[in-house]
């Protein structure tokens, strides 16, 4: 997938003029923007689920769609999208929406500024390994810039969940990241960051692979060309994969972002502290919980993202470098 993100930046055939760095950054960040506003429920959903029975206590939610109506009956339709809009008559950006300003800014920009860099004067790619590392290295730069977004997203996401009195109560993501560091402390912005770029890494390498042998066997199949159906259709199956790959890292980054400190004590001491004792007191598949929103998520997320990157690029192509 991350190959596609770098065609549509111009840098594949014969390096001809491309844009700016400057650009390539700020249309991957709208670009993942725009695909957040279409599946930030899903991520709600997702988050909830993860930390539905934890503490050993009973779990909240059966099924996604369990927790998705027990979100609309409690909390309406607005709740579905907390951490996205900070307010209908403020124009500020929210936690869901600063995340991917950050993280796919970040890494969308590091990614395609690197693959043209070692792009070959003939229009030679990189080879399969070194598109692996680029990713990987973009994913990690990415989601360690992204963390404080992200700390602040897993929290206003979570709050519904809890009783009054226990609520954070942030008004918005710069409320969020504004009070975190003043009670608790700035290191606390980047709290689940190796866990958070775990990740990353996981997730790169995962949907790096699988996606271009999904598009490649569809591809020899003889019943899809290279469009968007075909795109679609790769990214789901590298969805499905990467899903089942990343979900045990994603969940440990997740109870770690949302802890609390007990007693002057945290929660978990360290990812791999998450995981044991999730499998111990809530079993092994518990480490998968969550699974059909994350998949839901994932696979589209990656196509819109993608897809709104290459109408922007051919946008600024045809405006901009076409003379």
């Amino acid at each position: 997938m991350a190959a596609t993100a770098s065609a549509g930046a111009g840098g594949m055939d014969g390096k001809p003029r491309t844009s700016p760095k400057s650009i390539k950054f700020l249309f991957g960040g709208l670009a993942g923007m725009g695909a957040t506003v279409f599946v930030q429920p899903l991520d709600l959903v997702k988050n909830r689920m993860q930390l539905s029975g934890e503490g050993a206590k009973t779990r909240e939610y059966k099924t996604s769609f369990h927790a998705l109506t027990s979100i609309l009956k409690a909390e309406g339709l607005r709740g579905i999208y907390t951490g996205l809009w900070v307010g209908s008559s403020r124009p500020w950006l929210s936690a869901g929406l600063l995340r991917q300003a950050t993280y796919t800014t970040t890494r969308l920009g590091i990614y395609t500024v690197l693959f043209e860099r070692l792009t070959g004067a003939d229009g030679t790619p990189p080879g399969f390994l070194l598109k692996a590392l680029i990713g990987m290295t973009a994913g990690a730069t990415g989601a360690f810039v992204g963390t404080p977004a992200e700390v602040a997203l897993i929290r206003m996401t979570a709050d519904g969940r809890l009783p009054a009195d226990q609520r954070r109560g942030y008004k918005n993501v710069f409320n969020a990241l504004i009070r975190i560091t003043r009670e608790e402390g700035v290191l606390t912005l980047w709290r689940g960051c190796i866990p958070t770029m775990a990740r990353a890494v996981v997730v790169n390498a995962a949907q790096l692979a699988s996606y271009s042998q999904s598009k490649q066997f569809l591809l020899d199949s003889g019943y899809f060309s290279d469009n968007i159906l075909c795109h679609f259709c790769a990214s789901m199956i590298s969805g499905l994969v990467t899903t089942a790959a990343s979900m045990p890292v994603d969940i440990a980054k997740t109870r770690i972002q949302n802890m609390r400190m007990i007693d002057g004590k945290p929660e978990y001491k360290n990812g791999l502290d998450v995981l044991f004792k999730v499998v111990r007191y809530e079993g092994f598949f518990s480490l998968w919980k969550g699974f059909t929103p994350y998949y839901a998520r994932l696979g589209p997320h990656t196509v819109l993202t993608f897809i709104f990157l290459e109408q922007m690029n051919k946008a600024y192509r045809r405006l901009f470098l076409s003379g």
